[in-house]
């Protein structure tokens, strides 16, 4: 890279905005898909503080098994929670972390599926979840909101 092409790089991100930001109303959907996905995270918050807590002052088999399970399951709620911000806020980048966390919520609401008994509805309710915020997510209504619009043809 040339310096002149560094003084640049410098110069955008110092204070020039890359791209004009989303204009009017927050569209209903978009709201949905942030709320929805800030759940999620909670959710996965509250099973991480569990775990951590359960590992310190419970009798598990691997006190610190359950400790590093409860801590990486709290580091992993940081990603929905920080796109549903971002979502909220009508920030472009959020899209590709929430789409990222649905996309992995399905497989997990497989196997809770397949665990049985009260499992099944929390499976159940987290496809529901992870299935309708990716319609969500994908509507044109969405996109463009967060000045995601279509690509150009040369």
């Amino acid at each position: 890279m040339s310096s002149q092409q560094q003084k640049q790089s410098v110069s955008r991100a110092a204070g020039a905005p890359a791209a004009a930001e989303p204009t009017g109303p927050r569209p209903a959907r978009l709201s949905a898909a942030a709320a929805l996905t800030a759940v999620e995270g909670l959710a996965l918050a509250a099973l991480g503080a569990y775990m951590l807590i359960m590992g310190l002052v419970g009798s598990p088999d691997s006190p610190q098994q359950a400790e590093m399970g409860g801590l990486t399951v709290l580091a992993l709620a940081l990603l929905p929670l920080v796109a549903a911000r971002g979502l909220w806020l009508r920030r472009r980048w959020s899209r590709g972390p929430s789409l990222i966390t649905q996309i992995v919520a399905l497989p997990v609401a497989w196997t809770l599926v397949n665990g049985g008994g009260a499992l099944i509805a929390a499976g159940i309710g987290l496809a529901v979840a992870a299935l309708v915020v990716l319609v969500l997510l994908v509507n044109p209504t969405a996109t463009e909101a967060l000045g995601i619009g279509p690509r150009e043809t040369p």
